[in-house]
């Protein structure tokens, strides 16, 4: 008979249900059966037997939770009858062995990207322009609606026939009922069939891409420094040909802020650089009309970049998650863990963020860290940030949403636990603060929050050129320069949601594939994204998200 349960760790408690289970069904996992006393939806836990208040539950071997309730064998685990939980940890110096994956059949494999003079090797070619203040913002529309469209980036589909639509019905008469319950043309509307290359003026040049944000002034000046840093990373990043920079003029985040951040990324740096400062200049007309000079100047250049061969230890991969589930952490997050190792592997790099999702892991994190100085570091932030969040009056055990809890995942340590298989198994070879670059191949931890996007944005800002995404629940998070792979736990919602998940495991779910062929299969569609073959649904849409973090506590 077919299992309907997991039992993730021999040491477990708990099953996870694979399907919904109802009083009295039978829960059968190798060979032995449990009878479920209520009803269980999919994705959400059964005890494997009694608990008192009080008493532990693991999941994937470690303490994710305590009962705050007597819980029978068979019965549900819920926020009411489960609180969040953990291990303490400390550094006990143990000598941690990998064994990597074989790799032998990718050794010789490229990838076609365009390689930078400081070594690096981009994924894609973008020209930014960033405002260092929010009281540039206006300045930043204003050249966003003056190049997009003209240039050839414009969303290739548009909604604006329905709008058409309903502006017909009320120009007719129809009541607000009838509007209503309008039958419009559902289909976005496309620009044509050309490929949108063929309308570019610059066709090497992915696109112009501005970073618009409410920060550069007020707060603190360590807002201000963490923000020049920030920006920093993405215009030396490698997915960047060069960048216009908008400067009001009396902010806090100065020019030369941002330009001693960028030297401390790349002390050579040599691409084309325009930064224009409002105050100085004077009118608008003026600021605009320079500004839009120097793009085109800086576009002609970065159009003269062009795509070529590079060994895919040159990939630096970002791990993040959002909208998890139940099943996030037994098909998603392990199937990007098996890639991560096979990147790794290779030569190349990963980044593994969120800590407030790495909460009742950092035993397994500390003894994975190639030396004790790497170990204390992660200890120190890990501290730091839980402690800002208990002064705030918040803490690690708040993180979960709504819709993790409604859909299996209901304390943080449970979360945390499934979504560190995202770093798989291989040592961590450094422990970064945000918004640090990321300079060494292999695993590296960053401090970023939980938060989907604050964490992608900084993972990019730190050199990740792609990023994989897993969710359960489905989120269009993208970013302004680096591919998004969004990746599905369950079928269920790759079939609901096809126009933002790229790949579906649901499949491990489904029994179709072991989480090493879905690990491999991801890493193939990583070399088609990195070498621009496959344009992600996020790109697709411009799903350009991009949130600083200021360093108060976000979960």
């Amino acid at each position: 008979m077919r299992q309907n349960v997991l039992k993730i760790h021999p040491d477990d408690s708990v099953f996870v249900a694979l399907t919904d289970l109802e009083p009295g069904d039978q829960a059968f996992w190798e060979g032995s059966t449990l009878t479920v006393t209520e009803a269980v939806p999919a994705k959400h836990k059964v005890a494997i037997r009694n608990f008192a208040v009080g008493d532990p539950i693991t999941m994937y071997g470690v303490l994710v939770g305590k009962a705050k309730q007597a819980i029978p064998m068979g019965g549900r685990l819920t926020t009411f009858n489960v609180q969040h939980a953990t291990n303490s940890y400390d550094l006990d110096g143990s000598s941690y062995q990998w064994t990597p994956p074989a790799v032998d059949c990718w050794q010789n494999q490229t990838f076609m990207g365009y390689q930078r003079s400081d070594g690096r090797v981009g994924t894609a070619n973008y020209w930014l322009v960033v405002p260092l203040v929010f009281c540039e913002n206006r300045n930043i529309q204003v050249l966003e609606e003056a190049l997009i469209n003209d240039l050839g980036y414009a969303r290739r589909h548009t909604y604006q026939h329905q709008t058409q639509e309903l502006m017909q019905l009320v120009q007719a008469g129809r009541t607000v009922e009838e509007v209503l319950q309008a039958d419009l043309d559902q289909s976005a509307q496309s620009f044509g069939n050309l490929d949108r290359k063929t309308l570019r003026l610059f066709p090497n040049v992915d696109g112009v891409k501005f970073l618009a944000h409410e920060g550069g002034c007020g707060g603190t000046r360590q807002d201000a420094q963490a923000l020049c840093g920030l920006l920093a990373g993405y215009i030396t990043h490698p997915n960047v040909a060069g960048a216009t920079v908008l400067s009001l003029g009396c902010q806090n985040a100065q020019v030369s802020m941002l330009q001693d951040e960028i030297r401390k990324r790349n002390p050579n740096f040599d691409k084309p650089l325009f930064v224009l400062e409002q105050q100085t200049i004077g009118t608008e007309e003026s600021l605009i009309s320079q500004a839009l000079r120097q793009t085109f100047a800086g576009l002609m250049q970065a159009n003269a970049c062009v795509r070529q061969p590079a060994p895919l230890s040159k990939l630096t991969i970002g791990l993040e998650c959002g909208g998890s589930d139940g099943f996030s952490g037994i098909s998603a997050n392990p199937a990007v863990g098996q890639a991560s190792d096979l990147i790794v592997a290779l030569g190349g790099t990963v980044i593994l963020s969120e800590f407030p999702e790495l909460c009742g892991v950092e035993q397994e994190l500390c003894d994975r860290s190639v030396d004790a100085e790497t170990a204390s570091r992660f200890r120190e932030l890990m501290n730091t940030y839980a402690q800002r969040a208990k002064e705030a009056g918040s803490g690690f055990d708040m993180n979960p949403s709504p819709g993790n809890i409604r859909d299996g995942l209901i304390t943080d340590a449970m979360k945390s636990a499934g979504a560190s298989k995202k770093g798989g198994s291989s040592p961590v070879v450094a422990v970064l603060d945000y918004p640090e670059l990321v300079t060494k191949p292999g695993l590296n931890l960053l401090c970023t929050p939980g938060n989907d996007v604050e964490s992608t944005t900084a993972e990019v800002a730190s050199g990740a050129t792609v990023v994989l995404f897993t969710t359960g629940l489905g989120t269009p998070t993208g970013n302004p320069i680096a591919p998004v792979v969004k990746i599905s736990s369950n079928t269920a919602l790759a079939n609901r949601m096809p126009d933002i998940i790229d790949v579906n495991t649901g499949t491990v779910i489904d029994g179709e594939e072991t989480i090493q062929q879905a690990g491999e299969r991801l890493l193939e569609q990583i070399i088609r994204v990195a070498s621009g073959e496959v344009e992600v649904a996020a790109v697709r849409h411009g799903q350009d998200d991009f949130i600083p973090w200021k360093r108060g506590v976000s979960l």
